[in-house]
Order: C-alpha cells, then sequence, then structure tokens
C-alpha cells in the first residue's frame, strides 16, 4: 500500500471503517465456529473435545470458605450445595480454543472481594473437575497475572492447575508479592480508568483430545515463563492502538 492509499484511508469516515471492521469480526467468528466441534456452552456440563474446538469453563471469585463443606469434599461451583449465588460470588466464563494459548482478561473494577478474595476454575458435571482456590486480593494488593493449565485426558477435562512462574515478567508498575506474584497497590486500582488492577490469566493445554493427539500449548508457556503475556499485550495494544485513539 503506498503512501497515498494509507491517508486516504485515514480519511474514511469512522462509520465506513465500523462497517468493514464489523464484516471482518463476523467472517473470523464463521470460520471459527466451522472449525468448533463442540456444542456445549455451559461450563456445568461435560464436553469431549479435540484441538481446534472450543472450550467453555467457568471461573468463580469469592471468599475461601464459601468454595467447600468444612472438611468434606471440594465441591465444583456447579454443586448447588455450595449456593454461591446465595453468597455474593461473582462468575466469569470464556471459550478458548483448545491447545492455543490465550489470554484472558478479568476487569476487576466489577468485583468487590473482601479482605482475602480467592477464585477457583472449574468444569464438568459427571466429571466435574476444579482447581485449588487461589488468592487474588487482599486488603492492600490485586494479583494481576495467573497461569491456568487445563489438562485433559482423551479429550474431557481431568484437572485444572494454577501454576506461578515469579515476578520475572511482571509488567511496569507492579510489585512482586511473596517473591512469586505480580501485583498492583489497590489504592492505584481506580487511576487509568479503572484498568490498572485488572486481571490476565495466561490459559494453556496439556493432555490428549478426543483422538489421542497431544496437547502442547502448556509446553508452549513454559518456554515463555520469563515472559508475561499480559504484559506483553498490554505494551502491544498501547504501541498499536494508541496513536490511533484520538482520530475517532
Amino acid at each position: 500500500m503506498g503512501m497515498d492509499e494509507f491517508f486516504a484511508m485515514s480519511k474514511m469516515r469512522k462509520a465506513d471503517l465500523v462497517k468493514r471492521v464489523v464484516v471482518i469480526a463476523v467472517m473470523a467468528m464463521f470460520v471459527a465456529d466451522a472449525a468448533d466441534t463442540n456444542d456445549v456452552y455451559s461450563p456445568c456440563l461435560d464436553a469431549k473435545v479435540q484441538r481446534g474446538d472450543g472450550f467453555t469453563f467457568g471461573i468463580a471469585f469469592s471468599d475461601k470458605q464459601f468454595f467447600s463443606q468444612g472438611n468434606g469434599p471440594q465441591l465444583s461451583p456447579c454443586d448447588k450445595r455450595l449456593d454461591l449465588a446465595n453468597k455474593g460470588a461473582q462468575l466469569s466464563v470464556f471459550r478458548p480454543t483448545v491447545d492455543e494459548v490465550s489470554l484472558l482478561t478479568i476487569n476487576r473494577s466489577t468485583s468487590n472481594p473482601g479482605n482475602n478474595a480467592y477464585m477457583v476454575a472449574f468444569a464438568g458435571q459427571k466429571y466435574a473437575a476444579r482447581s485449588l482456590p487461589i488468592m487474588f486480593a487482599d486488603n492492600s494488593h490485586t494479583i494481576t497475572s495467573f497461569t491456568l493449565v487445563l489438562e485433559f485426558q482423551e479429550g474431557t477435562l481431568q484437572n485444572l492447575y494454577w501454576k506461578s512462574f515469579g515476578c520475572d515478567g511482571c509488567p511496569s508498575g507492579s510489585i512482586c508479592l511473596n517473591q512469586q506474584d505480580c501485583a498492583v497497590p489497590n489504592k492505584e486500582c481506580q487511576k487509568n480508568g479503572g484498568t490498572a488492577c485488572n486481571m490476565g490469566i495466561q490459559l494453556a493445554f496439556s493432555g490428549t483430545d478426543k483422538n489421542l493427539d497431544a496437547l502442547n500449548s502448556w509446553y508452549e508457556v513454559q518456554n515463555l515463563r520469563q515472559y508475561s503475556l499480559y504484559g506483553l499485550f498490554s505494551n502491544l495494544r498501547d504501541s498499536i492502538i494508541g496513536p490511533y485513539e484520538n482520530l475517532f
């Protein structure tokens, strides 16, 4: 593309540009749907998946004690015995593509945790699987970077693991909490439009799909463990979009 064409494009009406973006997004959606053979969209139902499918799972946010019943077995947030809906718990649902490294973002401005707020990742019904509770905020800090691994066996989810790589990849403006987690002081959360305390979850897969093909994205994350995908994507967004935000 020549410079004249570039400047001509930059002068297009905002409405025309939005229409083109919508068309491209819809086309991409149809391509993605064509490769997705999994028709289970609830995190509380069982699914058997292959590489390239979408997989739906949830993350519940609440106080730690609400994720268990005394000293009994660990229950899925889908289990009505926990009654999380009536205990002020919040829920996020995601549908990443199986065996692709994904970055999930969670808007912290919509959550109102107590002094010690935890989250649990989960999916399934008969074959229910859930992670251990992991703290994401206390009364002074919010942890902003996590890594979650979904482990499958023959396409059925078996386990969800939280992983920590330390603080080498913490984005600018964060601190190292307990020598292992990237965190932001809560007093900074409302600055920059309330995005300072948004959380990023690096998601990867391991095990085998329903065709016994190996899921390898976890090994890719391991090899990139010295970096924070949340920091890399944030910096990439700022460098690409930032200069053009004032055009519209």
